[in-house]
């Protein structure tokens, strides 16, 4: 476990701005004038392992809510016994070009066991019925980012009704607050329910309890509520009715019989139990201080301001469709961030799971794409922004999930591949299966884990943390150990190559798709690294040093591409949101135009011929590849797609946002916000070559900003201020000590820093 505590902020030079930080910010908030009606309407919370959307209905309100570890499926080992019998004859049906001769023997004797994955349920469901409130007035409803508060307004026959809702970390509850503005005025019921079939609800005069069992699977959840009131409770007819009250505070816990993949031993009535007597005397007020204490510890030590203030005022879902017909507001860009910033902490706290598809929220039993893990972007772009938006600590359920990972994909690197290490495909659920899944021809793509192995490095890089490399080092030297005996000596070519595998969603199962390629590279390389920042494993270090020049290289195709495969058949027609062999643009940075330039150059062409079009994490993803490019109104053209309204009828099936700002793929996915906002903090600071660029891909649509706690590789953290285009304040707090390289336009500073040191420039970078 990581001790974030030790390295809070990952340095104190953090501390020196976080307190002015707070006070600078403003209201950050999405904001509408009339209650949500579709799921994509209402407003998320989350506590890393509680999550609810907020529905905010008047006479009837509803929030359905959802509990990270309620998962269809058992413990299970989806590995195929014996299928590395088949490796050989598999890769050379390839290498004879025979490919669905290849992919149908696969089909048969290669895939996981079952074939599919199981998905992400919802919970429950809580109720509160306010008869009379069908004739109300000044109605509004927000989602405070800043405080982490969803807020219900409104009136009727002049006595003012609030609500306020939010998903407390400290006390594994979500707390919901009435009150009225006039004494006894409030009369309303409450109750719980589940859309699943295997269902019990129990109530007493206080409280009530739901139990919900799921009918796919050995998992199961108990749910409780209390009510404390200055008014009357009782209980009736399965609901709890609360009478002649000015105030009432509701507080849900829910927990499973879920410990680990392995183990489903807990009490869920017991956990759940435990959730409330631990705030047994504890008054609204208090709750809500220890909510706002834990979370804005997080939340504060970043802001964004891009200008253009006037246009807060209006309703986010009207903001969104001003956008998309005149994308001029970029402060809706900066909330875009800090919604992610949001979401981040919501879903993925330490100790707790990763984000899924959508996140730590899902209202169906059966869910798009099983709401689970898939590994072939979204899992990983659900973290771009994590060590940049200054949220490191939420970075720690992503290493968990990669240790039990390679337990799971250590059977499968034996019973497939016939090798050592661990490996993982494309999909993942609650049970940790690392095998191929769903199909031959788009299921067998080997560099799963590989991806996830590099977030690690990542880390490191950010804080210079040793010894949380040293403690995670070994799941960097198994993936690379793995590979080093995977690779495959190529017939046609003499290269080593990845076969069997394939370019994800694309062009079906293939020997030596070049994003293969690109991760094995950068997991030997990292892994290279970080042996010699541990001062260990020299001998097998050496072997990866060896093997790098021997793994087929990129390549430039005819049309003047990135080629896509060993061959050169790229389609220049092709507009497939998938773009996976410029891998190495980013999140890697192989390719560059430091190193690479005519790489870099057919990467952009390739880019180029797949066009503007996508939808959510596609779209988002070419925001980054933009970045990179440092062609920053190209990325901004397609952020206006991003935040363009997904719903309206002339937009269908294009992606965008709704109402609530969750990403349209459409469905909702939560990784085109992750990533999304990753893209928006590139345009303003890369440091992916080892020097920090500072407004390398900067729009002409953002000509002023003050960025404030934005990370760096190096073990830095950065205030920027530009005005007119062009930087004017720069300030470098060093959290490690490390050499610090500057890069501006035509302007490069060295600098030898300090722990905790503060070193403060002007716009030409001249020291202040």
């Amino acid at each position: 476990m990581i001790d974030f505590k030790a390295i809070r902020f990952l340095g104190l030079g953090c501390l020196l701005f976080l307190s002015s930080l707070a006070q600078a910010q403003e209201k950050v908030r999405l904001h509408y004038q009339q209650p949500a009606e579709e799921w994509t309407e209402a407003l998320p919370v989350g506590n890393g392992r509680l999550g609810a959307m907020v529905f905010g209905g008047v006479e009837k309100a509803h929030i359905q809510f959802n509990e990270e570890t309620l998962w269809a499926g058992e413990p299970h080992d989806y590995s195929h016994k014996d299928a590395h019998l088949y490796l050989d004859e598999i890769r050379t049906l390839l290498a004879e070009g025979k490919q669905l001769e290849a992919q149908d023997l696969a089909t048969e004797k290669f895939m996981s066991i079952p074939i599919t994955q199981l998905p992400y349920q919802p919970f429950g469901d809580l109720y509160m019925e306010f008869l009379g409130h069908q004739d109300y007035s000044k109605y509004s409803r927000e989602l405070d980012l800043e405080n982490a508060l969803t807020k219900v307004s409104y009136e009727v026959d002049g006595v003012r009704f609030d609500r306020s809702l939010f998903s407390s970390h400290p006390d594994q509850a979500i707390v919901i607050h009435i009150a009225a503005s006039k004494k006894g005025a409030l009369d309303f019921s409450v109750w719980l329910d589940a859309v699943h079939e295997t269902k019990t609800v129990s109530a007493s005069a206080a409280g009530q309890q739901l139990e919900v069992q799921l009918s796919n699977g050995v998992l199961s959840g108990i749910a409780k509520i209390k009510v404390e009131s200055d008014g009357e409770l009782m209980e009736k007819e399965g609901k709890l009715s609360i009478k002649n009250a000015s105030q009432a505070t509701i507080k849900l816990v829910a927990a499973t019989n879920y410990i680990d993949f392995q183990d489903i031993s807990a009490d869920a009535t017991t956990l759940a139990e435990g959730y409330l007597q631990s705030m047994e005397g504890k008054t609204y007020d208090q709750l809500k201080s220890a909510h706002l204490a834990d979370y804005k510890e997080l939340f504060d030590r970043f802001s964004l301001d891009l200008g253009g203030d006037e246009r807060e005022t209006i309703p986010t879902d009207k903001r969104i469709y001003d956008f998309w017909k005149n994308p001029e507001d970029p402060q809706l860009i900066a909330l875009y961030v800090q919604y992610a910033r949001y979401l981040m902490i919501a879903s993925s706290r330490p100790g707790t799971l990763p984000p899924t598809l959508q996140g730590l929220w899902n209202d169906k039993i059966k869910p798009p794409w099983l709401s689970g893990y898939t590994t072939n972007i979204n899992l990983e772009v659900n973290y771009w922004p994590v060590e940049m938006a200054n949220l490191a600590e939420c970075h720690e359920p992503l290493f968990d999930f990669i240790r039990d990972l390679s337990q799971t994909g250590g059977k499968v690197a034996s019973e497939h591949y016939g090798a050592e290490g661990w490996v993982a495909h494309h999909n993942v659920d609650l049970w940790r299966g690392a095998a191929p899944v769903n199909a031959s021809h788009h299921g067998i793509w080997v560099t799963g884990g590989a991806w996830l192995s590099t977030h690690i490095w990542e880390h490191y890089l950010f804080s210079q943390d040793a010894s949380f490399l040293a403690e995670n080092y070994s799941l960097m030297k198994e993936a690379a150990l793995f590979f080093s005996q995977f690779l495959y000596l190529d017939p046609n070519s003499g290269y080593l190559i990845s076969s069997p595998s394939n370019s994800p969603e694309i062009g079906g199962l293939v020997a030596g798709p070049t994003m293969d390629h690109q991760i094995i590279r950068a997991l030997f390389r990292n892994t290279i690294a970080a042996a010699e920042v541990l001062g260990t494993d020299q001998d097998f270090a050496e072997e990866l040093r060896e093997l790098l020049p021997k793994i087929a290289p990129n390549k430039v195709g005819q049309h003047g591409q990135l080629q896509e495969w060993m061959e050169d058949v790229d389609d220049p027609e092709n507009h497939h949101r998938h773009v996976s062999h410029l891998w190495a643009v980013h999140p890697g940075n192989e390719i560059n135009y430091k190193d690479e330039p005519v790489l870099m150059d057919a990467a952009k062409q390739s880019l180029e011929y797949r066009g503007d079009n996508g939808t959510g994490w596609s779209l988002a993803w070419k925001v980054n590849f933009w970045a990179r490019f440092l062609d920053g109104d190209r990325a901004y053209k397609l952020l206006h797609s991003l935040l363009s309204p997904a719903e309206e009828p002339e937009r269908k099936n294009q992606g965008g946002s709704y109402p609530n700002l969750f990403d349209a793929h459409p469905p909702f996915q939560i990784d085109g916000n992750f990533g999304g906002a990753a893209g928006i903090l590139e345009l303003f600071v890369q440091s992916h070559l080892e020097e920090i660029d500072l407004l390398p891909a900067l729009p002409e649509a953002l000509p002023q900003g003050d960025l404030k706690g934005i990370r760096a590789r190096g073990g830095f953290t950065l205030d920027v201020q530009w005005d007119k285009g062009k930087l004017t304040k720069l300030v470098v707090y060093s959290t490690a000590g490390q050499f610090c390289i500057l890069q501006y336009g035509d302007i490069r500073v060295e600098i030898p820093t300090k722990v905790g040191g503060k070193y403060t420039f002007n716009g030409k970078l001249e020291k202040q």
